[in-house]
């Protein structure tokens, strides 16, 4: 039940990355601070990262857990960013590919990989523990 929750929340989390890379947008503050665009996609590329590692813990169990998995959803998020950049290239007028952001991205999804290997015993814990509430 919990895999399953985080796999639709993951999803919905792609398709919104998906849909705020391709429309026009205006400059974006929080007050005193102005996030720039570079840590913008950081922080929304750690939490892509973060929820689909979380998801991959949840989901698998212990027998078929590995770490090349890991590896292999880092690579599929990572093409995924370079995907959104061709695409802004090509299909929007507004919007220009940019390798800084390619590597902002690719920043945040092994951020977000380190995170979650570094807490891996955490999370692994808690989904015991979701799993016997459940």
């Amino acid at each position: 039940m919990a895999a399953r929750l985080l796999f639709i929340f993951a999803v919905l989390y792609s398709l919104l990355i998906t849909i705020l890379s391709l429309i026009q947008l205006g400059k974006i503050s929080l007050g005193d601070f102005n996030p720039t665009d570079k840590m913008m996609h950081l922080g929304a590329y750690f939490g892509l990262g973060f929820i689909w590692f979380v998801y991959y813990i949840f989901k698998w169990q212990e027998d078929q857990f590995k770490n090349k998995h890991f590896f292999n959803i880092t690579i599929l998020i990572i093409l995924f960013g370079m995907l959104i950049e061709v695409l802004q290239g090509t299909i929007t007028s507004y919007r220009q590919p940019d390798w800084a952001d390619i590597l902002a991205n690719s920043i945040g999804v092994l951020l977000a990989l380190g995170f979650c290997l570094g807490f891996l015993k955490f999370f692994k814990r808690l989904k015991h523990k979701i799993n016997l509430f459940l």
